[in-house]
């Protein structure tokens, strides 16, 4: 254990940057909830696009930061803001609706998310020596 293990600079720091990624998560996942279905068409492009930036989030967190957790935080937060976006407020009221656009933001924004942690782990288990 270093000198630089025990620096509280370093894990303030840290705890800095990783707390930035859960807001940037969850302001790209409240975002998305409500302009997932702006693009009109047979195709949710709206829906599309947020799940491929998404993606692009957490593996470029990753590759930034070296970590699988890099992948993982704004993960977290894209998680945390949409699904909570996808419950109905007490009026009856819903912010992402059960329409193809709804279910492609949804689920392939929340199956772009575990693909970016997949893929970072398994791009940082093959970038390591053995």
């Amino acid at each position: 254990m270093g000198s630089a293990d025990r620096n509280p600079r370093r894990w303030l720091a840290a705890g800095a940057v990783y707390g930035a990624l859960v807001v940037l998560g969850a302001v790209e996942g409240l975002i998305g909830s409500f302009q997932y279905s702006h693009v009109a068409g047979p195709v949710p492009l709206g829906a599309i696009v947020a799940c491929v930036v998404i993606l692009a989030t957490c593996l470029l967190a990753s590759w930034a930061l070296r970590s699988v957790t890099g992948a993982l935080m704004p993960a977290f937060g894209w998680i945390l803001a949409s699904f909570v976006m996808s419950l109905p407020a007490s009026n009856g009221s819903v912010i992402i609706t059960n329409t193809a656009a709804g279910k492609w933001f949804l689920y392939g924004g929340a199956l772009s998310t575990v693909v970016g942690v997949a893929l970072s782990f398994a791009g940082l288990a093959r970038a390591r020596p053995r």
